[in-house]
């Protein structure tokens, strides 16, 4: 569960990898592709440019480098060619990548086109929440901290947290001990300690928490069909805080909220 500060050197090398795939997403024109050509277009950035692995690929049976999570699906939304992104949707893409033997794991959620204020707005709280459960992050803090931070900012704005879903340790392998919670209670649960790198990733819906698996097996969607938004990122607990290892360029200057 502890990293060493080599472990964790190599960790942020795989998450400045991947920052540098959702550059690649940020500069392709979404409206239009649909979401296997985005997925092939990350997984060729990912092998042929960047040298690394696309850690989803095989994982659990997975056929593909990165989750398309559009709308109503709250996440591991399955790459598809007849699957077509329009204006107006949400969709979050969630990627791993494998550099040196060790994983990263991030997603973000990205606005097609003109999207509808009320969809903006929960992207916008969704991101807001992730932070704040980053800025929770300490040593002697607890797990029940981040959750709480998390939790907290999604109900005061109208949302629900997706319960049936939680962040993970990560190293050289994608889950790991401890679960992050994306509820629960200040100072209960695991004390954070040096050296721990986890996920935070919280799923925040327009509606009701509740939510589904389809019958392909992979696909969870909102039980009520509303939306749901997503942002990720691998951070690592440090001697005064946190180092968020899959940080990107444009939020390195930005009011994180």
């Amino acid at each position: 569960m502890i990293k060493s500060p080599g472990e964790v050197a190599l960790m942020a090398e795989s998450g400045r990898l991947l920052a540098r795939v959702f550059e690649l997403i940020d500069s392709l024109t979404l409206e239009g592709m649909t979401t296997l050509e985005v997925n092939d277009r990350v997984e060729q950035f990912i092998v042929l440019e960047l040298g690394a692995r696309p850690a989803s690929k095989g994982q659990y049976g997975f056929a593909y480098a990165l989750n398309a999570s559009r709308n109503q699906v709250v996440c591991h939304g399955v790459p598809s060619a007849s699957e077509r992104l329009d204006g107006g949707d949400i969709v979050n893409f969630d990627v791993t990548l494998e550099k040196n033997g060790y994983i990263a794991d991030s997603s973000k959620t990205y606005m097609v086109g003109n999207v509808a204020p009320a969809a903006q707005r929960l992207v916008q709280v969704t991101y807001e929440a992730m932070w704040k459960g980053i800025r929770a992050v300490k040593p002697s803090a607890s797990l029940g901290d981040i959750g709480h931070a998390i939790e907290k900012h999604a109900k005061k704005n109208g949302y629900s947290v997706v319960r049936d879903y939680c962040g993970h340790g990560i190293g050289r392998e994608m889950h790991e001990p401890p679960q992050v919670l994306h509820f629960g209670r200040p100072r209960t649960g695991l004390a954070l300690r040096e050296g721990m790198v986890f996920t935070i990733e919280p799923m925040l819906n327009a509606g009701r928490a509740a939510v589904k698996t389809l019958a392909d097996g992979w696909t969870v969607v909102t039980r009520d069909s509303t939306l749901s938004a997503q942002f990720e990122h691998t951070v690592a607990v440090t001697g005064s805080g946190v180092q968020v290892l899959t940080l990107r360029p444009d939020e390195r200057h930005t009011n994180k909220g």
